[in-house]
């Protein structure tokens, strides 16, 4: 119903607020495109986590080998469905979505701390 009461050019321009969104989704996107190779690079390296003796059979290892192997998928796939939702006017939605590789290089770095070697 709100809708309904906004003017034709109001509806045709959508809010001045989702345009400073629509900015900052870019910027995330962008900071999304530069860490998709360097989470490559991680996972060519992510094997190291199994290095010292023991690793193998830890859990907290295998969680951390398939983190740091899925970071870089995360920031391929979290900004097409930030997008995605963005253009179905669900922001919320797409700010989680945009908000997937921070999320996972938290957890990465919290679990590589338990990990021994």
């Amino acid at each position: 119903m709100a809708g309904a009461l906004k003017t034709r050019g109001e509806r045709a321009r959508g809010s001045p607020e989702r345009g400073g969104q629509m900015v900052l989704l870019v910027i995330a996107t962008g900071l999304c495109a530069i860490l998709a190779p360097i989470g490559a690079v991680g996972a060519l390296f992510s094997p190291l986590v199994f290095d010292e003796r023991g690793n193998l059979l830890n859990p907290l290892a295998w969680l951390g080998f398939l983190l740091m192997v899925s970071f870089w998928i995360v920031c391929i796939i979290a900004p097409f469905i930030a997008w995605v939702l963005w253009t179905r006017k669900q922001a919320r939605g797409a700010w989680t979505a945009i908000a997937a590789p921070a999320v996972w290089i938290l957890a990465t770095v919290t679990i590589l701390q338990f990990i021994p070697g």
